[in-house]
């Protein structure tokens, strides 16, 4: 009985080519590329469920509030706290910190390389986290000093294979020694967390964990199966209580979900890029639209064509026919389409899997398209798209009355006018909507790159200088470059706009005395504020060696943050020594240090003569000639040293990456839904501009012109448009908004993109109507009314 079935459907759509051709392709094009936008949710909700204890791992984070100032959620807590968990805490299974060793150089040879995914870790890390071993025993890797645990990748890159590379050495840029004693997996990237190499805690000095002062361990706890995380969190307020004593400032633990922290968390320093679940829901909303849109589009043109089929349905009537049996038909038409869209689906997929992994920053495969998960969804998909495009079809052809539509009643209608203005009006607001958003996230881009930052980012190159004997040299360095023609000015920070800094609590003179508050903080030299293009709003900047250590800059949100008058000459100092004491000696107008989610913070800026970074500014005429001789002189000047450099703009707008990314994403995968919509709204007008063929021809015979015969049918389209911008705005308003509001700092929302959307749909859409209305118009009346 199927076959019957399938062989009328296949006669079906072969009978109709173009409309069949039309389906078929919107169906294909939006099945493809929701299940591209599948991928990459079911790969950003699957972050850190690799690890076998996962809904038990917690990450501990530090939540710190001063008076009128915001709350400072920090990812990372003081070293002393995960033993001190491990000893006091019966909830906790184990407790294992992650440090940061920063950019290490590993000799290979006579080549060296910088490394920056490398931490110092507890020897009880492969308890807590599930990193599968090549060589090597988890549970003793990291017990003896200066022992290191490399990823399969690294030990290939260093030894150039993965066995037998146990008790191998390898040699930093200081001259430590390591052993190696296991090679694991690469971290997966489905991970928050990944490093390349792994030393053991012992290496460190004994008394590294001895001070609470200091925020810069990552802490993870797992707590035995069947403790209450909000319970337990609840208990860490003793160990703030018994340690901390934190004076002017309140601090809390929290326990933050590991398998959250990809998509929820909002803590400052995370050690990778986080995803957002906002742009989660948005894109699985944009997946579901896209199915949406092709299942109208294929209701629209079926219905449309109802009377070119009735008295087929007639005869099939009867002939005994049965409504059930007409249903089936139908439906089998539907999901004969949705198969045939599906299989082109899967070659589409697989040529342009490379686009959409450079595209979204993803490593998918061909054999992610073949895992069982996909082919389900796939499954569904031809179930869903099959019935929820030809279930009202098929229903609504189905119920046809034979007599009638024999007498040709029915023929000169079009099929059901109301349902398909409602759906085309769906389709035009989803189509203003992605077009707003569209809009608004290109000008916040936009609204970022250019705003003024407080400092130039132009021309600035960055030098990282990770070798502490060579600290030494960086005078001559700079030296050297300032004879070039082409370096303007050259300067040394441990830091730059962009970078993460040290974050310290200082007793801060006031006019209610000595308060201690949080202040970031890195090192500068004298020429720093001139290379980046600061300016100094009060003071001075300093002046070289004349500067002491005890010299410090502020910048102007510090001097309100204290409520200084005359800042210059106020004093700040280390908590607890009232000897060791820095003095203002100028403010800095306010940069922004971070990316424009955060707003200007209190900086305070040290001077050291030669630190480990170093920036040079160009003049910008032979960019490649004076980067050749920037190089020569540092092979000259650091001969063990690799010649790495960024430009300051490409380093400081990394930070924008994901939501660069994300909001490619977003425009591509909006243009492809507008598109599916266009091939809807192409067929639909073409096959009512071919109903109306003999009421045109009509007109034109009793002298109707273009201008009388074109608003026949643009004016229902024009409508239609005008009321889907009643629905459209108020939903893109309430989304762009909330998303802006993410930004400190954003471009305001305003009208102009919400006219642009609308015209851009009107435009479109005008043209389409009237090309196809001035065919028919000029198309030979006899044609048409030679039957009447």
């Amino acid at each position: 009985m199927f076959k019957k079935y399938f062989i009328a459907a296949w006669r079906s759509l072969k009978r109709d080519k173009w409309y069949s051709l039309l389906n078929v392709l919107g169906l294909t094009t939006g099945i493809s590329f929701s299940i591209f936008l599948v991928l990459y949710v079911i790969d950003e909700l699957s972050y850190d469920r690799y690890n076998q204890h996962a809904d038990d791992l917690f990450r501990v984070v530090t939540y710190a509030k001063e008076p009128a100032k915001d709350v400072m959620k920090w990812s990372s807590t003081q070293p002393p706290l995960a033993p001190e968990l491990k000893r006091e805490f019966p909830e906790v299974e184990e407790a294992v910190r992650f440090i940061d060793n920063g950019r290490t150089v590993f000799e290979k040879g006579n080549t060296n390389f910088y490394e920056t995914k490398v931490f110092v870790t507890d020897s009880n890390v492969f308890k807590v986290f599930t990193f599968p071993f090549i060589e090597g025993n988890p549970a003793t890797a990291l017990k003896e000093p200066y022992s290191i645990v490399l990823t399969e990748s690294i030990a290939e890159k260093y030894f150039g294979k993965t066995n037998g590379v146990l008790g191998q050495n390898i040699e930093d840029a200081d001259g430590e020694v390591f052993k190696v004693t296991g090679v694991m997996k690469d971290v997966p990237r489905n991970s928050h967390f990944i490093f390349d190499m792994l030393i053991s805690e012992s290496t460190l000095p004994k008394n590294f964990a001895d001070s609470w002062g200091g925020f810069f361990i990552f802490t993870y706890v797992l707590l035995k199966p069947g403790t209450e995380a909000h319970v337990f969190e609840k208990k860490l307020q003793n160990v703030i209580d018994k340690f901390v004593h934190p004076q002017n400032m309140k601090l809390a633990y929290k326990l933050q979900p590991v398998t959250s922290i990809h998509l929820h968390s909002d803590m400052m320093y995370e050690p990778e890029e986080v995803g957002s679940i906002t742009y989660v829901y948005i894109l699985s909303a944009v997946a579901m639209v896209m199915l949406i849109i092709a299942c109208i589009n294929y209701m629209n043109l079926t219905t449309a064509r109802s009377a070119k089929r009735a008295k087929e349905i007639g005869i099939r009537k009867v002939s005994g026919a049965t409504k059930a049996s007409l249903v089936v038909q139908f439906l089998t038409e539907s999901v004969l389409s949705a198969v045939i869209a599906v299989l082109l689906s899967m070659g589409l997929l697989m040529l342009l899997l490379p686009v959409f992994n450079q595209l979204s920053g993803k490593s998918f495969s061909i054999g992610t398209l073949l895992q069982p998960q996909i082919l389900v969804i796939l499954t569904s998909m031809v179930l869903f798209v099959g019935f929820a495009s030809g279930s009202y079809p098929a229903f609504y052809l189905s119920k046809f009355n034979p007599i009638y539509v024999l007498k040709s009643s029915l023929a000169k209608s079009s099929g059901n006018i109301v349902l398909r203005r409602v759906l085309i009006t769906i389709q035009f607001s989803i189509s203003i909507v992605m077009l707003i958003c569209t809009i608004v996230i290109y000008k916040q881009l936009q609204y970022i790159r250019s705003k003024d930052l407080g400092f130039s980012q132009q021309m600035v190159v960055s030098i990282p200088v990770n070798k502490d004997d060579a600290l030494q040299k960086v005078n001559a360095f700079k030296n050297e470059m300032r004879k070039s023609t082409t370096v303007l000015s050259v300067s040394s920070s441990s830091a730059v706009p962009g970078n993460p800094v040290s974050l310290n609590v200082f007793s801060v003179q006031t006019p209610q005395g000595y308060v201690q508050k949080s202040i970031e903080n890195y090192k500068i030299d004298e020429n720093y504020i001139k290379t980046l293009g600061m300016h100094i709003a009060e003071g001075r900047d300093f002046m070289g060696l004349t500067d002491t250590n005890h010299s410090v800059i502020v910048n102007e949100n510090l001097v309100k943050y204290c409520g200084w008058k005359n800042p210059v000459g106020q004093r700040i100092m280390i908590p607890g020594d009232s000897t060791d004491f820095f003095e203002v000696v100028g403010v800095v107008k306010d940069f922004n240090q971070k990316a424009l989610y955060n707003p200007v913070g209190p900086i305070m800026l040290f001077y050291k003569a030669n630190s480990n970074g170093i920036q040079l500014k160009l003049n910008g005429a032979n960019i490649p000639g004076a980067l050749a001789v920037i190089e020569k002189t540092w092979k000259a000047i650091f001969p063990d040293l690799p010649f790495e450099y960024k430009f300051l703009d490409q380093q400081y707008n990394s930070q924008y990456v994901a939501d660069q990314r994300r909001g490619k994403i977003f425009t591509y995968f909006s243009a492809i839904t507008i598109l599916i919509n266009c091939l809807g709204l192409l067929g639909l007008i073409a096959y009512t501009t071919e109903q109306r063929q003999k009421e045109i021809s009509i007109r034109k015979v009793l002298g109707a012109g273009l201008s009388e015969i074109v608003p026949l049918i643009t004016r229902h389209f024009v409508f239609l448009i005008g009321l889907s911008c009643i629905i459209a705005f108020p939903v893109s308003w309430f989304f762009m908004n909330r998303w802006l509001g993410t930004f400190y700092y954003s471009t305001q929302l305003t009208v102009l993109p919400f006219l642009l959307a609308a015209c851009t749909v009107l435009i479109i859409t005008l043209l389409t109507v009237i090309y196809h209305t001035v065919r028919a118009a000029l198309s030979n009346p006899v044609r048409s009314l030679r039957s009447e």
